[in-house]
């Protein structure tokens, strides 16, 4: 008899870009039925996955566009949830009161409860990605849910090119580590950066699989709003970084990765990275900057 988990099937919904501002929540409703009916278990929807990224620009009207959680989205895909047994993990524009609203994701477990939410903690303030003026970071430390299939981490976008983000999460047990995401491509920069950044995103997360032993998934849109050509490229890496499945920059489409917790246990006990990890030698990374050596290295 197994000491593990049984293996489960992630399903990452690569949705098409939304320049007409229509509201995608059935889109999404009928992909994660899709993937349900191929055999998905947990089933992870881009960033903001309702409507536009509507963060490229600063406008007080986009707040009409938030709602509590939970709320209406939660309940409806609660209900989905639910009635196929699986796991919904979607991000949402939470308004938690008039002047205050959050980056969040919520985490729907198989039987329609919700397990608990993710307030994005590190937000943008980049061309195009305004987020600072919508945004309030998240308030809490970084979770890690236990569902029916696995217990995972959740993180959101920014949150991705941080390695102590992914490091709490592993430390509390994280077996897979997923990334709602909303990130792409601006005309305006050469095409060499443009590949530059699309390889870097693609490389820090699989060194936070690395680094960490478990999987890790990115999920991004795909095609252009506005000035944002959104890259796809949703991946899915295994605890060694190795690529399980990608998709293109050019589709709509639905990955099926299948995912086998023993293995997150076979390559921590191969790269031991937990028990060498030097704790009483860190106190560093709490601070903002640490001082400059002076010529004796002091």
């Amino acid at each position: 008899m197994s000491a593990f988990p049984a293996p489960y099937t992630l399903a990452l919904h690569q949705l098409a870009a939304n320049p007409t501002g229509a509201d995608y929540l059935d889109r999404a409703i009928a992909s994660v039925r899709a993937a349900a009916a191929r055999g998905a278990n947990i089933c992870v929807l881009p960033e903001l996955f309702r409507g536009p990224y509507f963060c490229q620009e600063m406008e007080p009207r986009h707040f009409d566009l938030a709602e509590p959680v939970p709320g209406p989205t939660t309940d409806k895909l609660a209900a989905l949830a639910g009635e196929l047994g699986v796991v919904i993990v979607a991000s949402l524009f939470e308004r938690a009161m008039p002047g205050l609203y959050y980056n969040t994701t919520a985490i729907l477990d198989a039987d329609g409860t919700l397990a608990g939410t993710y307030r994005k903690s590190h937000i943008p303030d980049d061309p195009l990605y305004c987020e600072k003026f919508y945004f309030a970071p998240g308030d809490s430390d970084f979770p890690v849910f236990q569902t029916r299939f696995a217990k995972l981490g959740v993180l959101i976008c920014w949150d991705q090119w941080f390695p102590e983000a992914a490091r709490v999460c592993a430390l509390k047990g994280a077996e897979l580590l997923v990334y709602p995401t909303a990130i792409g491509r601006i005309a305006s920069e050469p095409a060499d950066e443009q590949a530059r950044q699309l390889d870097a995103w693609r490389t820090v997360q699989r060194g936070h699989a690395i680094a960490n032993g478990l999987y890790v998934a990115a999920v991004n849109r795909v095609g252009v709003e506005a000035e944002i050509d959104f890259w796809g490229h949703t991946f899915c890496a295994g605890p060694q970084g190795e690529l399980l499945a990608e998709a293109d920059d050019q589709l709509e489409t639905t990955l099926l990765v299948r995912c086998d917790p023993a293995r997150v246990t076979d390559v921590r006990n191969i790269w031991p990275f937990f028990r060498d990890r030097r704790v009483d030698a860190y106190g560093g990374l709490t601070a903002r900057q640490l001082p400059t050596p002076d010529k004796a290295g002091n």
